[in-house]
């Protein structure tokens, strides 16, 4: 039997995966001459690897067309792995680097039965305000959290979670029409960012961005917050620009890929003060679209609670 000499091995795997990603952005899929001509690989090399793929069901051909797609193989695949993707574990290391970059509370929270749940939260050190804590509910309306939460409604779906209920004013800020919060999550959904100025409490500023899924779908949102008076050199643009490159680091992990990123360069993401923790790398912050989910990757616990102190 002759033996494949090693390099030729590599060779041959970097051609499958060249296979493969070419093939998961052609949803008609590719007949063999065709990925043959794009990849600028002899025919029977990419036959040979086609049949491989095929036989493992990674691959599947089209008998009446003879065109090539992504098989059923990477749908068990990737169910496997993004089943055991925990939110919050994922979460961790963006938030603590967050959180020591900007000096700040940060925090992550889910939308559960129309409120903001808070599910995670890092601090430097203890302020004078007592800040939220894990499993505390707060309405969507008037925090950065709930209103980036929003974004993954529809307009009509926003309508029906406040006919008849009362959108309390927080503060002289806080929105209080629905029309007009209709209007600030669609600003927020295309700037990628949402505010809160002094809307649920005077004298705290917050601003949070969106994490999204494996289907583009907001599940989750992050944000730092500060007091404007213990934080009066706080530079907002620069904390806009931080929290939106850790919801997109979060997001990456969590399945999501933007628009343009390959699928080699996800893992690294593109230039970025808030890296994957450890390894140098980082991820460039990106605004998107999506629809509501109503299921997250991560559960919390916490009862519900009232207490002073600043929110996101």
């Amino acid at each position: 039997m002759k033996v494949q000499p090693a390099g030729m091995k590599v060779q041959s795997i970097d051609r499958v995966f060249d296979i493969l990603e070419l093939l998961s952005v052609e949803h008609e899929g590719l007949s063999l001459t065709e990925i043959s001509q794009k990849l600028d690989l002899p025919t029977s090399t990419v036959f040979r690897l086609l049949s491989v793929l095929r036989s493992r069901n990674y691959i599947e051909k089209n008998d009446s067309t003879s065109v090539y797609r992504l098989g059923l193989g990477f749908v068990e695949l990737t169910s496997l792995y993004l089943s055991n993707i925990e939110l919050k574990t994922e979460a961790q290391p963006y938030l603590r680097s967050l959180s020591k970059l900007t000096g700040q509370v940060v925090f992550m929270g889910i939308e559960q039965e129309g409120e903001l749940v808070y599910i995670d939260k890092y601090e430097q050190f203890r302020e004078i305000r007592n800040y939220c804590f894990i499993g505390q509910r707060r309405p969507l309306y008037c925090t950065a959290l709930g209103k980036t939460l929003l974004t993954g409604f529809t307009d009509d779906e926003i309508r029906r979670l406040y006919d008849g209920v009362e959108m309390k004013p927080m503060t002289p800020n806080t929105i209080t029409d629905v029309d007009r919060l209709i209007g600030e999550v669609h600003l927020n959904r295309e700037r990628g960012y949402s505010l809160d100025n002094e809307e649920i409490e005077l004298d705290m500023f917050c601003v949070a961005a969106p994490v999204y899924d494996y289907r583009g779908t907001v599940i989750a949102a992050v944000s730092t917050s500060w007091d404007l008076n213990n934080h009066k050199n706080a530079d907002k643009q620069r904390n806009i620009n931080l929290i939106t490159e850790t919801a997109l680091n979060v997001s990456i992990r969590m399945g999501y890929r933007p628009a343009g990123m390959s699928l080699t360069g996800a893992s690294g993401g593109a230039a970025g003060a808030v890296g994957i923790p450890g390894t140098g790398k980082a991820s460039g912050a990106a605004a998107g679209t999506s629809s509501r989910t109503s299921s997250t990757s991560s559960t919390t616990s916490g009862a519900s609670s009232k207490t002073s102190g600043a929110h996101a």
